[in-house]
């Protein structure tokens, strides 16, 4: 439980956090936050990394600032990471395919998996793109998209868009909007907002998938 205060805290709180990250490290900072995007897209059982809510807080503390960070630097690190944890995501779920999604399994859920297979036959390859909105999904569609062998070129065309789209609109932002006193004062909660608008969807197929299995089972 304490770790799961912890990420919470760190999550929304997060402009405290990097700022001290910040001021600590430099330059390594960006080194710091290319691992976090990395993983946190790379590997599926990493969902619960900061993920919109650090490159909203990354491109506002450069905003206002004098961090000695370049925001556009930073852009084109992040957009890699992205682009290449995506990849890393996929080809490990070429490889152990759909035997890691167990009952027993507190992680990968098999409601996540049923969720992810409904997101892919709703909105088809162009899941990836719009996958890059929403945490969960975030982690788990190009694990799925890995385990259902999509083509390559076709993936990693879908990859290179949604990475860009997710870390500039986010990151950029940031940027613009950290000026604002509004925004400033009301960080915590916003990033609650955004926390909790982006996982609704994600919540919503559970419940959908969960519900509609209960119907059939009663049928």
């Amino acid at each position: 439980m304490e770790i799961i205060k912890n990420i919470i805290d760190f999550i929304l709180h997060i402009d405290v956090h990097l700022s001290e990250i910040i001021r600590d490290y430099r330059i390594w900072t960006y080194l710091i936050l290319f691992i976090i995007v990395f993983a946190e897209t790379g590997f599926v059982v990493t969902p619960f990394l900061p993920g919109d809510s650090l490159l909203i807080a990354a491109g506002a503390i450069i905003g206002v600032g004098d961090t000695g960070l370049n925001i556009y630097y930073l852009a084109i690190l992040l957009i890699v990471a992205a682009i290449l944890g995506n990849i890393v995501n996929y080809e490990i779920g070429r490889v152990l395919g759909a035997k890691v999604f167990r009952p027993e399994n507190k992680i990968l859920k098999l409601e996540y998996y049923a969720q992810t297979n409904q997101f892919f036959e709703k909105h088809g390859a162009k899941a990836i793109i719009v996958g890059r909105f929403l945490p969960i999904l975030r982690t788990i569609v190009p694990f799925v998209a890995g385990i259902g062998k999509l083509d390559r070129t076709r993936y990693n065309y879908y990859n290179v868009i949604g990475g860009v789209a997710w870390i500039c609109s986010f990151l950029f932002a940031g940027y613009f909007l950290g000026n604002f006193p509004f925004f400033k004062r009301n960080f915590s909660l916003i990033m609650l907002i955004i926390i909790v608008i982006t996982i609704l969807p994600g919540v919503y197929a559970v419940l959908h998938n969960r519900l509609s299995r209960r119907i059939k089972k009663i049928k």
